[in-house]
């Protein structure tokens, strides 16, 4: 197993033996074997743990061990404990992103400011797999289903080329102490469901599953490759970049014999998920002046182009609503409840929205409101500004600021806490209902 470890941070050119490189160890089988390999290999390496708290004494208890485990080894060591679950709620993300969000950012903190060349996870062919399969639930493009890369920037996966019963073989056969996380087992979580009961239903089906895999996704990084580089000519011909903008040909896209791949993979690089993309496409032949937004940027049709800038800094925050969330902690805490309208009750709140299910696009936008918006409050017939709305309302300056739009498509729903748009309402047609409240102002 060292050879092979070796030999394959060569072939891989993952780093040199002079480099310096920090290891991400949580304490659990993988990691610890990694932890040993380098030992044995005489690598340059520190140790660097993440506490992300969500285990109770089990989380605490894993950085005991780890803390034991790298003053036996003598290198330098990092540690760091995180509020994971009140980072998700701010950020409005899932605990599972937060925790991935809090990792890395640490291991680049810590790479950088002390001078290691690299940070190496202790990834294998069993966790390649399962991305594979994550990422083919969703719509990520033919760049999802490549899986784990052994090398990206200052992140390496000197594993990879172990499955996981080798590694267990080998932490059995060197006597190797770890932790086990008990969630591990849990189907609760995608990537334990993907473990514990897609795989073993494909190993049964074949075999070689898990050999050929691994295989068919090295042939769809080759044509990634191929595919990137049709995607890199094509793009040339429609896009056009001025000071601080960024313009689409609608006509050449339109030209291009793989318009709508082509819009996705252009306005994937700039955070536009591929709902929002989908319906940009399909309004490419529409009247001018839409708008659609990702986290970072603005995109506005014209007649003849798509144009996109970054958003402002103050702009910048803006969430997504997917038909599936249940609740929501960002900016506010939400929850989210879908009913038929025989089991539905009106609720009479300025900070419950019953909204006509059945009219809204998926998914809904949160963001702060901007001048030109304009609405139709609930029991008006005709369209209001939305910066007359709040004068009339009263509403003071500090607090004009603070105030949130949850939009379907480019049509505003609710001024959240304040007035629901009339467009949306609740009827005698209505047949679904979604109601959200804001738990926290």
């Amino acid at each position: 197993m060292l050879s092979r470890f070796i030999e394959y941070i060569k072939e891989k050119q993952l780093f040199e033996p002079s480099q310096r490189v920090l290891l991400a160890v949580s304490g659990g089988i993988d990691s610890m074997v990694l932890l040993h390999l380098f030992e044995k290999s005489e690598f340059n390496y520190g140790v660097i743990h993440c506490n992300f708290r969500l285990r109770g004494a089990d989380s605490d208890e894993d950085e005991a061990f780890v803390r034991e485990q790298v003053l036996n080894h003598g290198v330098p060591f990092f540690f760091r404990p995180f509020d994971t679950e009140e980072y998700a709620r701010l950020n409005g993300i899932s605990v599972e992103m937060a925790a991935r969000e809090l990792r890395y950012n640490y291991f680049e903190e810590i790479r950088s400011e002390k001078g290691y060349d690299y940070i190496a996870t202790a990834h294998h062919q069993d966790d390649l797999m399962e991305t594979f399969f994550l990422n083919l639930s969703r719509k990520t493009g033919i760049k999802g289903l490549t899986g784990i890369k052994e090398k990206a920037g200052h992140v390496i996966r000197p594993l990879l080329f172990l499955g996981r019963k080798e590694i267990e073989d080998y932490a059995r056969f060197n006597f190797i102490e770890y932790r086990e996380d008990y969630t591990n087992s849990e189907v609760i979580y995608q990537r334990n469901f993907i473990r514990h009961r897609i795989l073993p239903l494909f190993s049964e089906l074949n075999p070689s599953f898990k050999n050929s895999l691994p295989e068919t996704i090295q042939h769809l990084r080759e044509a990634e490759d191929v595919y990137s580089l049709c995607i890199k000519e094509a793009r040339e011909k429609v896009v056009t970049t001025r000071e601080n903008e960024m313009a689409v040909s609608i006509d050449a896209l339109l030209r291009s014999p793989f318009s709508k791949t082509l819009l996705f993979e252009i306005l994937s690089e700039y955070n536009f998920n591929p709902q929002v993309t989908d319906q940009i496409f399909q309004g490419l032949k529409s009247v001018s002046g839409k708008q659609y937004y990702s986290k970072t940027h603005r995109l506005v049709k014209d007649r003849e182009h798509l144009f996109l800038t970054r958003l402002k800094a103050e702009d910048e925050r803006i969430f997504y609503l997917e038909k599936e969330d249940l609740e929501l902690f960002a900016p506010f805490d939400l929850t989210i409840e879908k009913t038929d309208i025989d089991n539905f009750q009106i609720v009479t709140s300025s900070h419950v929205a019953c909204i006509d299910l059945d009219k809204l696009e998926f998914p809904l936008l949160i963001r702060r409101w901007k001048k030109g918006d304009y609405f139709q409050p609930l029991g008006m017939t005709g369209f209001k500004k939305l910066s007359d709305f709040l004068i009339d309302e009263k509403i003071p300056v500090h607090e004009k600021e603070n105030i949130w739009l949850l939009c379907s498509g480019q049509k505003i729903v609710w001024i959240m806490g304040h007035r629901l748009d009339n467009r949306f309402k609740i009827s005698t047609k209505t047949r679904r209902v979604l109601k959200i409240e804001i738990k926290k102002n």
